[in-house]
């Protein structure tokens, strides 16, 4: 720099003072920092007095928050209870002395699995119904015994007695085996098939009884006694057929009221005027 231009600068400075340079923000930033700054302040004393309003309406302490209780035995809930996704639990129950709901506006489904996930037992509850998915369904008193079985090879009652309520009756659209079929007390029984044949089989013989009333079968067609190798016993103080058809008098103008009871070769049974020998020879007419 040549001297005079230096001795010209130090001159200026001289006169007019030492020069001073600011550095910081200032101005319109300065306000929006102090702005930003004043509203982090705001939403952090909001966000903690909305911590501590939510920590107090929860109820947070330190065992548990609201029904929530965290105790040594697991865990602790009081009042209605709301799962949005599975829960898994080794053992749910209710306080001593008060029941355990299961509430679903569809339905509540219990499955067991085993260790490869899958579903070994299934009980569905639906708004239709309630169905069980296993190999076998039992059902037992407190004691043990065996009330109801079913799986898929047969159906065991259990119970001493079986009764059956509806006004229709029971269908089995198969066979049934049971050792005896009664009906109540001042009850009527009735073993009627409406469109099939009814058998009734034992191996020992089958016995029908009715102590304090009558006994009454009717057929549309054909009504059969058959004893292979034993006989038909028919003991009683009175037996009527009133229904047998009747031979031709062999006397005209007789009015006789007693009669014979004829058997023709294919079985059929008629009455036939009784004379002083047999008169079944003389109406062989009817067994045509």
């Amino acid at each position: 720099m040549p001297q005079e231009q230096y001795a010209h600068r130090s001159t200026m400075q001289t006169s007019e003072g030492p020069q001073v340079y600011k550095v910081g923000i200032y101005g319109w930033r300065k306000r929006c920092l102090y702005f930003f700054v004043l509203l982090l302040m705001i939403l952090i004393l909001v966000n903690l007095a909305m911590t501590i309003w939510i920590l107090k309406v929860m109820n947070f302490t330190i065992d548990g928050m609201g029904n929530l209780r965290i105790t040594e035995k697991g865990l602790k809930l009081e009042g209605d209870s709301e799962f949005l996704k599975p829960l898994y639990a080794k053992e749910i129950r209710s306080r001593p002395g008060n029941p355990l709901y299961f509430q679903s506006a569809r339905n509540v489904t219990v499955n067991i699995l085993n260790e490869k996930t899958k579903v070994l037992t299934r009980l569905v509850t639906g708004p239709q119904a309630v169905e069980a998915h296993s190999q076998k369904f039992e059902v037992k008193t407190l004691s043990g015994k065996l009330l109801f079985s079913a799986d898929d090879n047969e159906v065991v009652v259990g119970a001493e007695r079986l009764r059956v309520l509806g006004a229709e009756g029971t269908v089995f659209p198969k066979s049934i085996e049971t050792p005896n079929v009664r009906a109540d007390p001042f009850k009527e029984l009735r073993l009627e098939s409406p469109t099939r044949a009814l058998v009734m089989e034992a191996p020992k013989g089958i016995e029908i009884n009715a102590e304090a009333g009558s006994l009454k079968a009717t057929c549309r067609t054909e009504l059969r006694l058959e004893s292979k190798d034993g006989e038909i016993m028919l003991n009683s103080a009175k037996i009527k057929l009133p229904n047998l058809p009747q031979g031709s008098s062999s006397s005209a103008g007789s009015r006789q009221k007693i009669y014979e009871l004829c058997v023709c070769p294919n079985g059929r049974l008629f009455l036939s005027q009784a004379g002083t020998s047999s008169t079944c020879q003389i109406n062989t007419s009817v067994c045509l």
